[in-house]
Order: C-alpha cells, then structure tokens, then sequence
C-alpha cells in the first residue's frame, strides 16, 4: 500500500520579506487614538488656540507610533514553514500547519493569511500567533478539495503588530507549491482491509494470496474425503504407498485493465461529486486490491481520446504511479469515442485479460455506441461491463403519480429503466458481465465481483 506520507506535499519554509516598497501600516489603536484627537475641534470652533492641541496630539501619536514600529521584528527574522500531514484527497478533510519561528528579541503578534485556492477550501484561512522572542509557534488549518488535479498554494501574507497596536509591519513569505489532489485514498485502503477481513485473505510480505478454485499449482497433501479424484497426484502416490492430493490456488499475475469513461455522460453530478469522480474512487480501490492479490493492474481513461493510459505492472511503485494518473483525470464535455478506446485496448492487449469498463448510457432508442464498443472486446477478453444508475431516475420510476403531469414523468423514467435493462440483458447474453449501480456502491460492487471472478477463475 501507498504510504500516505509519501504522497504528501513537501514542507516549505522560507524567511519573510516586507510587502511593498515601505511595508509599514498604522494598528487598529493608532487609528482609534487619532480619532480621539478629534475632540479638540469642539473648544477649536470657541478658541483657536485650542487648535494647537490637535497639533501636539497628532505629534506625540506619530511618536509613539514610530517608537512602536521600531520595537517591532523585521520582516527577515520571521521564519514561516507550511508542513503536510497527509496529503490531499478529494472530500477528505486533512490538517495543514504552518509554524512560525521568531528570530528577533521582541514579541510579535503574527496575523497569518494563507493563499489558499478554492478547490482546496472555500476562503482562505486566517490564524493568529503569539510570537515569543527566539521562539516558535504553530497552528494548523483544515482543507477538504473538491476537484482533483493540481493546484498552486501562492504566497503567505503576514501582518505584524505589538500588544499597543499602534504599528504594524505588513510581509510577504514566498511559500508558492503545487499540491497535487489525490482520489479518496482512505476509501481505498477501507475496502482492502474489508477484502482481508470477509474474504480470510492470508497477507504475505508483497502480496496477497487466494485459496478459491484456481488451477495454479500450488503444493501436495495427504488426500482427504471429498477431494476430486482428478486431483491426485499419481507420480507422487507411487512413491510414498499412499494418496497425495494436489493442492491449487487462484492464480496470480493475471491481467486487470480497468476502463474510464470521462465523457459528457460522466459529468452528471451525485451530491458534491461527479461520476468521473465516483469512477475514479472505485478504479484506485479495485486496483489496490487486484495488485495486493498479485495481478497485473493497467488503466485507460478515455474522452474524445484517450487521456490517460498506464501500462500492465504490479507492485507499490506501480500503485503510486496509478494513483497519480488517476489524479490527474478530468472530465469532458465532448461525448467520448469508445470505439476508439476498445480500439486502442485491443492493441495493446493481445492476450485474455479482465477487462473492468465503468460508464454510463446515453438515453436513446438506438444501439449506444459504447455497447458496440465492449462487444469488440467480448470475443477475446472477459469484460465485467459497469454502468453508473440514475438514483433520481430510478426514486422517479418508483413512484405513484397523482397527476397526468406526475404520470407522464413516471413512464417516462420507467420506459428509460425498461431500455437501460434490456441492453444491459443482451449484453449478458454476449458474455458480458454487465451491472448497474449507484455512485455510492460502486467500489463494492467492484471489489466484490473482481474475487468472485477470480474464485470462479473465470479470467
């Protein structure tokens, strides 16, 4: 498994700089204080001489002002580091800490703005340190992305100011990055640890293994009642007087190819996230669950061409190559080309291979060209053929209507059901291991039908 610490952002640190030419302000209080001064206009109207105390109290305010200003740090012994404890998955809420080291001998109250942008928080944080002399401090803020891809964190804009509040030095701190937004890697690895656990899947050092009906030799035992008598081993029942079994397992090393539709149809929203999203989710779990079970795992994601490819391999190197091309997937708004993509795959796969296809059905009375697609690929590979449901259209099919509007709506959505049923059923009848499900489903679905395909060893 990918360790999360490894795909984490870098930490960065750099020293302040002043922000702008002078990077000097007036505080809250010397504004205040100066707005006070005003009181002397009143006796001024009666007695100009009055006028001379506004005079001296603006003096003295500059003067404390200015003694305030010079008692603050400079910019250039203030230290700031941004750290990462995890990194960034898409809707996984992760700490972000920045820490600031007081290099000065004078305490600073420390302002902090982060340039955070919005696909990684809504508004960018603001927090607040007491900076002790020769000192660090530390606070974190909470991000939760809402797209994938990468993104820059810009700079780090600091204001500081005394405990009178009189001056304020404002600065800048060039901590640009790029964060990489991740699929839901925690998702994932809950359903690896749910495969160990309801499956009995023995962990060994680089892989997992599978008892099941597989035909890969594994090793020789005693027979026992029940066992199929194909499976004796007579050579080495010969040798020892007595009936030895031969014992199988699921095979490893088989070829995975997991296929995503990022097309126009793929754009539909469930609740915060896209159905590219949700297959993005569950191709990373099926992946890290067939390489934890020492098959090879290769990934496709299509549009109008093919946007990202990753060939056969296995291994934790390969997961985190995985991890970073599915990152990288991004809808679009064309319709995607699934001929071109069965094409491509049927090239570069010669051999049997499972082929996992996640999409979605265009709404028409004609053939949808992605069946086609997949029926190309039935002759030499075995396709477990996925479709991401409507849930609104199928809560619109089940209900009772109440009036001719609600009525027509309802047999609308019942004759859509009715077509999405009899494709998926011919396609069933070609081989194809064709499913529907919802967004919140599929990466059970997924995992589920991927071990009862290798128990059945129908790859």
């Amino acid at each position: 498994m990918v360790e999360n610490t490894s795909l984490a952002p870098s930490a960065v640190s750099s020293r302040a700089k002043p922000r702008g030419r002078f990077g000097v302000a007036f505080g809250h209080r010397f504004l205040l204080l100066l707005v006070l001064g005003l009181a002397w206009l009143a006796p001024g109207l009666a007695q100009p001489r009055f006028l001379y105390g506004i005079v001296a109290w603006d003096t003295v305010l500059l003067l404390l002002w200015a003694m305030d200003l010079s008692r603050l740090p400079r910019p250039e012994a203030i230290e700031v580091t941004r750290s990462w404890a995890s990194p960034a998955a898409l809707s996984v809420r992760s700490e972000v800490s920045v820490t600031i080291y007081n290099h000065s001998s004078t305490l600073a109250l420390i302002k902090v703005i982060d340039d955070v942008p919005f696909q990684l928080r809504s508004a960018p944080p603001s927090l607040d340190f007491f900076a002790r002399p020769h000192n660090e401090v530390v606070s974190k803020y909470t991000i939760a992305p809402s797209e994938r891809g990468t993104v820059k964190i810009g700079y780090i804009h600091l204001r500081l100011g005394s405990v009178l509040g009189l001056a304020e030095r404002w600065a800048v701190v060039p901590l640009e990055q790029p964060v990489t937004v991740f699929p839901n890697l925690a998702e994932a690895k809950q359903h690896v640890m749910y495969m160990v656990r309801s499956r009995q899947i023995e962990l060994e050092k680089r892989y997992v293994r599978l008892r099941g009906q597989g035909r890969e030799f594994e090793s020789l035992r005693e027979y026992r009642s029940g066992d199929e008598f194909r499976d004796i081993c007579w050579t080495a029942t010969a040798r020892r007087a007595k009936l030895v079994t031969k014992t199988f397992q699921v095979e490893r090393s088989q070829a995975i190819w997991v296929v995503v539709d990022v097309g126009r149809l793929m754009r539909a929203r469930v609740g915060a996230l896209s159905k590219v999203d949700y297959a993005v989710n569950a191709a990373l779990t099926l992946s890290e669950v067939a390489l934890y079970s020492g098959d090879r795992v290769g990934l496709l994601a299509y549009g109008r061409a093919p946007q990202v490819r990753v060939p056969l391999a296995r291994g934790s190197a390969h997961l985190r190559q995985l991890v970073c091309a599915l990152a990288s997937v991004r809808e679009e708004a064309a319709e995607a080309d699934h001929l071109r993509a069965a094409g491509m795959l049927g090239t570069i796969q010669n051999r049997r291979s499972l082929v996992v296809w996640i999409t979605d059905l265009a709404e028409t009375a004609v053939t949808p060209e992605v069946v086609e697609a997949v029926s190309q690929l039935t002759r030499r590979h075995l396709v477990l053929f996925v479709v991401i449901g409507q849930t609104d259209l199928e809560a619109e099919a089940m209900k009772t209507p109440g009036t001719p509007h609600e009525m027509y709506r309802s047999t609308a959505a019942q004759e859509v059901a009715h077509r999405r049923d009899l494709l998926l059923a011919r396609m069933r009848a070609q081989g194809v291991l064709a499913l529907q499900t919802d967004s919140s489903n599929l990466s059970p679905l997924l995992v589920n039908e991927y071990l009862m395909i290798k128990e059945k060893n129908q790859i």
